[in-house]
């Protein structure tokens, strides 16, 4: 008789706001023998808020093939595992997909725990037509920015990536440079006490962003469209989030 093997459950994690988290999520994080995390001190954080005990490995865009593959056996001898990020969806711009394929070459079973998504997020409240669209992920910090930036502005499709605050007006420069006929919705903060979306025209939203230099902190979420109209910049932030749980 051939012997059980464990699972490997991808567990979506708050992005921000702790109300968040799912009923299934908790479940399962109760449940696996051991917690795979990107951030071991993150993750400890999150487990003792919803006062769950379980064992933590790191696991991050830099661990080792072999520590992964040694993680797998583990499943095939039984161990369940649940894989989680800093926050969000594991295998959306954070680590995951090595530890999936593995997982999946040797026959693990895997199973999604959907929840929390910067990028459904964004794509929920854009107001556009999103059936069709590209994720980019984060644009290069030195080589191939250019070209990056060069096929968000000759997209036909909407384009969706992520920005830090340090770099986001620098991003939109170049492309005011590249496509300012374009128009963006633009997700700050989402599900935490200082979310607000943002949308108008490059000039616009930059014009925006920079009279708050100094001022904004946490990744931004970006839609570059092909507006069909002029828009007035608007600003909508989530004034109940205020009063919810959040995140550290």
């Amino acid at each position: 008789m051939e012997e059980k093997k464990g699972i490997l459950y991808i567990v979506a994690t708050p992005i921000g706001n702790l109300g968040d988290m799912t009923l299934r999520a908790l479940e399962t994080l109760k449940a696996v023998d051991v917690v795979l995390s990107e951030d071991t001190r993150v993750t400890g954080n999150l487990l003792r808020h919803f006062e769950i005990k379980k064992p933590l490995i790191s696991f991050h865009e830099h661990t080792e093939n072999d520590k992964a593959m040694k993680l797998v056996e583990r499943m095939k001898a039984g161990e369940n595992m649940a894989l989680v990020t800093d926050a969000g969806t594991p295998g959306i711009s954070d680590p995951g997909n090595v530890l999936v394929a593995l997982a999946a070459e040797k026959g693990v079973r895997i199973i999604p725990i959907p929840g929390a998504s910067a990028l459904g997020a964004i794509v929920s409240v854009a107001g556009i037509d999103m059936r069709e669209f590209v994720f980019k992920g984060f644009p290069p910090h030195k080589k191939g920015r250019q070209t990056f930036f060069q096929s968000v502005a000759e997209s036909t499709i909407p384009v969706i990536y992520y920005e830090s605050p340090h770099r986001v007006v620098k991003n939109l420069e170049l492309l005011l440079e590249l496509a300012p006929e374009k128009h963006l919705v633009l997700g700050r903060e989402l599900t935490k006490i200082f979310e607000e979306v943002v949308r108008g025209s490059v000039s616009e939203v930059k014009a925006y962003l920079e009279s708050k230099v100094g001022k904004m902190k946490g990744e931004f979420t970006m839609i570059v469209y092909s507006g069909t109209k002029e828009m007035a910049p608007t600003k909508e932030t989530n004034k109940k989030a205020r009063h919810a749980l959040h995140a550290s």
